[in-house]
């Protein structure tokens, strides 16, 4: 892991209108290169709204984003496409495509104007499809796919990009146990290539698994963040999610227990 802040989030604050609450309040945050970060809490903590400020999607009330030591706005639309990659939590699905043209087009910022995709690039595409373990799926079209499928593809698509820094939002919401795994082990393949990696997970358990840091957040503010053994603990969990939980080791990560039935 390199560890020098690859973003840097300084006195950041974000509303969705002038006279509506701020749903980001005076937030301050480094990302470190070639680490994977998570982005925990609940429901409305502000954890979509932050990815989506680091994109450059949305402005500011005040604040300023850097992206690998430049300002966010000082970057072309181009240079952004090579810094960072998006995946979402709702891919729109109506895109009349077939999976390997949707994965091509995060050749896009690599590409001259009206450039169409060539070999390097379709070996690019096939290796990500192979690593998001959709390879078979390459000649379907987009709104045949389920849920699980589109996100897969999503990911594969951001793969083919190969940009500095992956934001995923909730990559493991629509997923089964073994899709699960393969994003868990896909996401650290990444970082041991120098790559950064920022998810958001409701699940503390999905963070401690997969992640090197992790955030904190609840109503727009920063509760905790640090390594995950330090910053995952009981009095954390209760802060953030208002549940009392217990804290055992598993495999060297703290598993995060808490009692879902009522005795």
């Amino acid at each position: 892991m390199n560890g020098g802040p690859i973003v840097s989030i300084r006195d950041l604050s974000f509303a969705y209108s002038e006279s509506g609450p701020e749903v980001l309040r005076d937030l301050s945050l480094d990302i470190g290169a070639g680490t994977i970060c998570a982005l925990l809490g609940p429901n409305g903590s502000g954890k979509t709204t932050l990815l989506n400020l680091i994109l450059g999607w949305l402005r500011p009330l005040a604040g300023r984003i850097e992206l690998d030591g430049r300002a966010g706005p000082a970057l072309t639309r181009r240079e952004m496409s090579r810094v960072l990659g998006f995946v979402p939590q709702e891919e729109p699905s109506g895109f009349e495509l077939s999976v390997l043209e949707y994965v091509l087009l995060g050749r896009a910022p690599y590409l001259g104007f009206l450039e169409t995709p060539g070999a390097e690039d379709r070996r690019a595409a096939d290796a990500a499809l192979e690593a998001a373990g959709i390879r078979k799926l390459r000649g379907r079209l987009l709104p045949t796919l389920s849920a699980g499928e589109k996100q897969l593809a999503s990911l594969a698509r951001v793969l083919a990009q190969d940009p500095l820094i992956f934001l995923l939002d909730e990559p493991m919401s629509h997923l089964d146990l073994a899709n699960t795994q393969r994003i868990c082990w896909t996401i650290e393949s990444l970082r041991d290539k120098g790559k950064t990696v920022v998810f958001t997970t409701h699940d503390p358990n999905i963070a401690s698994a997969s992640a090197d840091t992790v955030v904190l957040l609840l109503k727009g503010k920063v509760v905790a963040a640090g390594p995950v053994r330090t910053t995952l603990n009981a009095a954390n969990i209760k802060t953030t999610y208002g549940v009392d939980a217990e804290i055992i080791e598993g495999n060297g990560r703290p598993v995060i227990l808490t009692r879902l039935r009522k005795r």
